[in-house]
């Protein structure tokens, strides 16, 4: 039942944004519109804001920079490395796939389902953070300016909202101006508008994920060979932290947590990022349908930790 109540929102938001392009209740028109609304104006803010008051615990240290490590190896080595037997024609765009998971909206509440409270997930996310919204954004934007000038791929880099939204966020963070405004008597007000702007972003992209989702006979066996390298490559990572972590692995909910955690379906705020390198809408669609086929997983990996480990 915990599964039930975490995952029916996620595919009724997929299910609605697939079922409104079948009937045509959204134009292609308006869903671009409401993905420019989360792409270009939310998102930024939602990220402004993660930046701004996360927590940086520097005990975490090693665990977010082995994480990190092994998200950069999945975009930069194993997606390359890989792209003749997942699709050269995608690889453009898959090795990203490859790299983060869904903390939030899928992690954290299956994990809370079964252990009540812990911010073991949260730990990841810190590198899930990073990656996706530092590493990514200078990857794709030099990867979209391709043909361009150095300056102007520096300027595509250094424009970009999420950069911009990650360099304010960082620095307001890191001079405790962000505390003091939280502390303020403004520092209500602030929060609920925050709250506001941020509370339809996954929404909305589950919706454009629903939207865009398409699954067709030439996509299924591609789709089935990048999430079995996926998988590959974070059983190997779940092998590491054994290997380098193995006192905190003795910690039975630590080690659900890496369980679970590794074997979610790739971030879903991940996808506005991809739009600037995808060359047709089929690729949106391929985008889609695995981070929604590769819940399957997830919901595998979660059956069994609840049968074997609680």
């Amino acid at each position: 039942m915990a599964a039930l109540t975490t995952l029916l929102p996620v595919f009724f938001m997929l299910a609605l944004g697939w079922v409104s392009r079948q009937f045509g209740w959204v134009s292609p028109e308006a869903k671009a519109g409401a993905n420019a609304v989360v792409f270009d104006l939310l998102f930024p803010i939602m990220i402004f804001n993660l930046m701004a008051s996360a927590s940086l615990d520097m005990g975490v240290l090693p665990i977010v920079g082995y994480v990190f490590v092994m998200y950069l190896l999945a975009i930069l080595v194993i997606g390359p490395l890989t792209a003749r037997f997942t699709g050269t024609e995608r690889a453009h765009f898959s090795k990203y796939l490859l790299a983060c998971h869904e903390g939030g909206n899928v992690a954290l509440p299956l994990y809370l389902s079964i252990v009540g409270a812990s911010s073991n997930t949260v730990i990841f996310d810190l590198a899930g953070t990073f990656t996706c919204f530092v590493v990514m954004p200078i990857l794709i934007a030099r990867e979209s300016a391709k043909g361009a000038s150095a300056g102007q791929i520096v300027r595509s880099i250094v424009t970009s909202p999420f950069i911009i939204a990650v360099v304010a966020g960082l620095t307001l963070n890191l001079t405790g101006l962000y505390g003091l405004i939280l502390s303020s008597p403004f520092g209500d007000a602030w929060a609920a508008t925050i709250s506001m702007v941020t509370s339809p972003i996954v929404a909305l992209i589950l919706f454009c994920l629903g939207y865009d989702l398409t699954v067709d006979r030439d996509t299924v066996a591609p789709i089935l060979r990048l999430g079995a390298v996926r998988f590959a490559w974070y059983a190997l990572t779940i092998l590491g932290f054994f290997i380098l972590f193995h006192s905190r692995m003795a910690d039975r909910e630590f080690l659900m947590a890496v369980l679970i955690y590794f074997t979610c379906p790739t971030g879903f705020g991940m996808t506005p990022l991809l739009y600037p390198l995808y060359r047709n809408d089929r690729e949106a669609g391929f985008t889609s349908a695995f981070m929604s086929l590769y819940i399957v997983v997830t919901l595998v990996v979660y059956t069994l930790v609840v049968l074997f480990l609680t």
